[in-house]
């Protein structure tokens, strides 16, 4: 049983995902040091698995469960340097988990596609994002997207971390993660049902270890 309550009330309600709450428990771990260390996360994935991206970049960027209040230094520095303004600026900021969705900038998307090859948007862009202590998010119900594997041979190439969220068998991507959480399923509405969950689970430990004190 995980060591988090939060994960053991997951494993509750979805008693299938009992099987990979040690690797729950690792992504967490792995990104709660990435942002620890001022690195940030980088997600890729295709259709469904592609709002799941910016799902997730929503559930980072603002709260989703608790309060985030910004730190009492930077809303003295706004209050100072803009007066009014700057306080009311100060009470509507919340903290933030750095989180970019790869599948979101449809005109670098649509650019690369059409001049260099479609294979490889979100390679170039973790090339261009990616710095060490990032962690890649790749998501596929069967671990076989070519886009994304492209993506994490450049992720291991420049050192970054990467991890996969996926069904079936796991596909390709067993090669190329250093934390595979796979869902297990066969059909890919299965397979994303499950994935939300475990990603909403882990937006959450992120969010409680960092506003608001220890995860439980």
């Amino acid at each position: 049983m995980s060591k988090y309550k939060l994960i053991q009330d997951l494993i509750r309600r979805y008693s299938g995902l009992g099987i990979v709450s040690k690797d729950i428990e690792a992504a967490y771990e792995l990104l709660k040091n990435s942002f620890k260390n001022s690195g940030k996360l980088l997600i890729c994935g295709n259709g469904g698995s592609a709002s799941d991206g910016d799902h997730i970049v929503g559930e980072l960027l603002k709260n989703f469960s608790i309060k985030r209040p910004i730190s009492i230094d930077f809303k003295r520095k706004l209050e100072n340097d803009f007066g009014v303004s700057g306080i009311n600026l100060a009470n509507k900021l919340e903290g933030a988990l750095p989180a970019i969705s790869l599948n979101a900038h449809s005109a670098f998307i649509s650019a690369f596609s059409n001049d260099v090859d479609p294979e490889f948007v979100f390679a170039q862009q973790v090339f261009g994002y990616g710095n060490k202590h990032d962690v890649l998010l790749g998501i596929s119900t069967s671990g076989n997207s070519k886009n994304v594997i492209a993506a994490m041979k450049v992720a291991k190439a420049m050192d970054l971390k990467v991890v996969g969220l996926v069904g079936r068998d796991g596909g390709e991507f067993i090669k190329y993660c250093d934390v595979l959480i796979n869902v297990g399923g066969q059909s890919t509405p299965q397979i994303q049902e499950l994935h939300l969950p475990v990603y909403h689970v882990l937006c959450q430990l992120l969010e409680i270890h960092f506003f608001g004190g220890t995860n439980n």
